[in-house]
């Protein structure tokens, strides 16, 4: 994951001897044609690859599984909690229309103002320079202030974050099943409640046509935790007895119960993709299907890319090796 893999017996030693100079990451595809320079970029092959590890890492593993927790996921834990205390402290504000609390717009502004200092915590000092860059991605995960929305491209940010504090050694190769099963699945968390708080819109949602409103790699890493299992095939989760039984072990199932939770009426009929997904026989075949369709589907969309900012650690320069 990290670049400078060294396994050394002091924090000391693993101090980077290279000096890096860290940029603030900004828009570089701005018209359709652009979207060849993201697929032979540096930064698709770093992202792609950082998805594609995590999700061998959790594979056949439950949430609730023992693994390793470093003073980086504390931290990044501690980040998100905050977060979510900010929420509590700004309730939505009375207004006509339903949707769109325009309450989120004072939440997001703290974040705004706090980003860069949150990050500062999480990173050891000889690397503070790598926090505007870093923090960049953590203000463009959490939705969008104007339109008060929530999409895969703002979650594609959040795994941007982890994956630019794994090239800055800051999280290590066996942190894989904390920074998913800890952080990842705590962002999930605050994320569901700022989507329910601020009841926010979907961010370029396919509606019936999507896997879901607001995520997509929650699906993916979900599905491969699933991979092998004795009991629990696809066409399962479609269940609601597995669901409630089985949600705290599986982020795929967690995915389900949020769902079902938040829309009425068949399953079938307000989550089409998902229901299709129940009658593929292994989860493997799950897992790649819907590795195939993130590419498709999230990746390889100008608008959902178009946003997408380019740094020094996820460069627009094409790919070297």
């Amino acid at each position: 994951m990290a670049e400078s893999e060294r396994k050394t017996g002091s924090p000391e030693e693993a101090t980077p001897p290279l000096r890096q100079s860290f940029m603030i990451p900004k828009k570089e595809i701005n018209m359709a044609p652009d979207m060849g320079k993201w697929k032979r970029s540096q930064a698709y092959a770093d992202y792609i690859g950082f998805i594609l590890t995590l999700n061998e890492g959790v594979k056949g593993k439950k949430l609730t599984c023992e693994y390793k927790v470093s003073e980086p996921i504390v931290k990044l834990v501690e980040l998100l909690n905050t977060l979510d205390r900010w929420i509590d402290e700004t309730p939505p504000v009375n207004q006509p229309s339903r949707f769109g609390n325009k309450a989120f717009r004072t939440w997001y502004a703290k974040l705004d103002q706090e980003a860069e200092n949150l990050v500062a915590r999480v990173i050891p000092e000889h690397l503070v320079e790598a926090a505007p860059e870093v923090a960049l991605y953590l203000k463009e995960s959490v939705g969008n202030s104007t339109r008060i929305d929530y999409g895969t491209g703002h979650e594609a940010a959040f795994a941007a974050f982890l994956c630019c504090l794994c090239k800055i050694g800051v999280l290590r190769v066996d942190d894989q099943l904390a920074i998913v099963f800890k952080v990842f699945n705590r962002y999930l968390e605050v994320m569901r409640k700022l989507q329910k708080t601020y009841r926010m819109e979907p961010a370029g949602s396919q509606g019936v046509w999507g896997l879901d409103d607001f995520q997509f790699l929650p699906f993916i890493w979900g599905s491969s935790q699933l991979i092998e299992h004795p009991n629990l095939e696809p066409r399962h989760f479609v269940d609601e007895k597995v669901v409630n039984e089985n949600h705290k072990d599986y982020m795929f199932l967690e995915c389900i119960l949020f769902i079902t939770e938040m829309k009425t009426g068949p399953f079938a009929e307000h989550s089409n993709q998902l229901w299709n997904i129940s009658a593929v026989p292994s989860w493997s075949k799950v897992n790649q299907g819907l590795i195939r369709m993130y590419k498709a589907e999230c990746l390889e969309k100008f608008p959902v890319i178009q946003h997408f900012k380019f740094g020094s650690l996820l460069p627009i320069q094409p790919v070297t090796s």
